[in-house]
């Protein structure tokens, strides 16, 4: 006679596999992990950290600043009290390169930050709405990508705008001609994914009911395009970054007594022979900074992707796992 209360060992095993293996893990608990098992990534993670930490912090292990002059020291090279040297003014290169790099990494937040959210709500907006509101705001949208932002900033930070010139310091000047400027591009992919977003049921069921659409567009349509935003802030900064050492470079950028990487840079170049560490102390740490910045794209990139080689060893380790149970089922059905 059969015993109905029988438990068979191998169905008991696969099933206590399968209850193992069934626990939810939430999304942003499996991009951090994909996040920090790419060691290119984290280390660009570990190197942005420290130049943000070395801005704010680095002043405190010097006694000079960005304006102080040390007439004995005109033109030095490193030494033990002046770790990275002086200008040909005399004044401390490491104090300006905190300071400068503090500024850059100012302009690359505020500006990568600021222009992907302007850039997710005008997008998310032209999408909802469609129709007269969509073609108005597109018609706004190519036009400032029309105006010569060049020209623009030449204008801001130079005479052309003595006035606000006067009221603001460069560098905030700079962030928002560069805010006016670098979100359209964002915003115009935006603007596709969401109408594609528009038809899915949730969005229409969210409409049916009377859901207000800003809180449609906040909650169903943004957060729905996260993957993006994130990867367009990273590259934001970098831009951003980047951009204002172009500027500066140039000389329409920020001013003088205002200092960046794109100053020290720009004013390091025509005695880069005389003065080699004047110019190559600041291209370092932008270089250190793009770079990791570009490092850490990479890492989210692959994270946000699913078919992504970054869990190539937690999907080995589970295979492994696999065979294992099944090679203990089949011993113990045996």
């Amino acid at each position: 006679m059969t015993n109905l209360n029988a438990v068979d060992p191998a169905a008991a095993a696969q099933d206590a596999h399968l209850e193992g293996a069934d626990v939810v893990i939430g999304k942003s608990t499996i991009i951090f992990r994909r996040f920090m098992r790419n060691k290119t990534a984290v280390a660009g993670l570990a190197i942005f950290l420290a130049l943000t930490l070395f801005s704010f912090v680095g002043g405190y292990f010097t006694p000079w600043d960005k304006e102080t002059i040390d007439p004995f020291n005109i033109g030095m090279p490193p030494s033990a009290e002046h770790y990275l040297g002086t200008s040909q003014a005399g004044i401390d290169l490491y104090a300006m390169t905190v300071e400068g790099t503090r500024i850059s990494i100012l302009i690359g937040l505020v500006v990568g930050l600021v222009s992907v959210l302007i850039a997710a709500v005008y997008g998310c907006t032209m999408a909802y709405f469609g129709g007269k509101v969509d073609k108005l705001m597109l018609f706004v949208l190519e036009a400032l990508i029309m105006m010569p932002a060049l020209l623009v900033v030449a204008v801001a930070t130079s005479g052309g705008g003595a006035g606000l010139k006067q009221d603001l310091p460069s560098w905030l000047l700079l962030i928002i001609v560069l805010l006016v400027f670098s979100w359209m591009g964002t915003a115009r992919l935006i603007r596709s994914l969401s109408m594609s977003l528009m038809q899915r049921d949730f969005v229409k069921a969210a409409q049916y009911m009377g859901v207000p659409p800003r809180r449609i567009i906040w909650r169903h349509l943004v957060p729905n395009i996260g993957s993006l935003l994130v990867l367009d802030i990273t590259r934001g900064v970098t831009a951003a970054i980047l951009a204002e050492v172009a500027f500066s470079f140039i000389g329409i950028g920020i001013k003088l007594p205002d200092v960046s990487l794109g100053v020290l840079i720009g004013g390091a170049t025509s005695q880069v022979q005389t003065f080699p560490w004047m110019f190559w102390v600041p291209l370092t740490v932008m270089f250190l900074l793009t770079g990791s910045l570009a490092m850490m794209n990479d890492g989210l990139r692959d994270a946000f992707d699913p078919s992504s080689s970054s869990s190539g060893k937690a999907r080995k380790k589970r295979a492994r796992n696999n065979g294992t149970d099944q090679s203990l089922v089949q011993k113990k059905a045996s």
